[in-house]
């Protein structure tokens, strides 16, 4: 079981109470997990990743066991303690401004 923490404004638009469970089949990439994660909740697409070209949008963050993540690929392999559900993927968004 996937565990994935989303940042609270995404919950709400998505309806979401906690975190986002997901049980995955094969591979526990960033990919398949944001991909699940769309699936299930399709309010979310375009939200997190650009609906065409899939890349993280700006000010959209990922951690996983005390791991900046966001530069990675959709084909990176997530850590062990996520693939076990041991640790959450942590999705957040930046802060910015002046």
């Amino acid at each position: 079981m996937i565990r994935v923490v989303l940042p609270y404004h995404l919950r709400t638009l998505a309806g979401i109470d906690g975190e986002v469970e997901l049980e995955i089949d094969g591979a526990i990439t960033l990919g398949v997990v944001l991909g699940a994660i769309e699936e299930r909740h399709p309010v979310l697409r375009g939200t997190i990743r650009d609906r065409d070209t899939l890349q993280r949008r700006p000010f959209i963050r990922f951690y996983a066991c005390r791991e900046d993540l966001s530069d990675e690929g959709g084909d990176y392999v997530l850590p062990e303690g996520v693939a076990a559900g041991v640790e959450p993927l942590f999705i957040a968004g930046a802060m910015a401004g002046g």
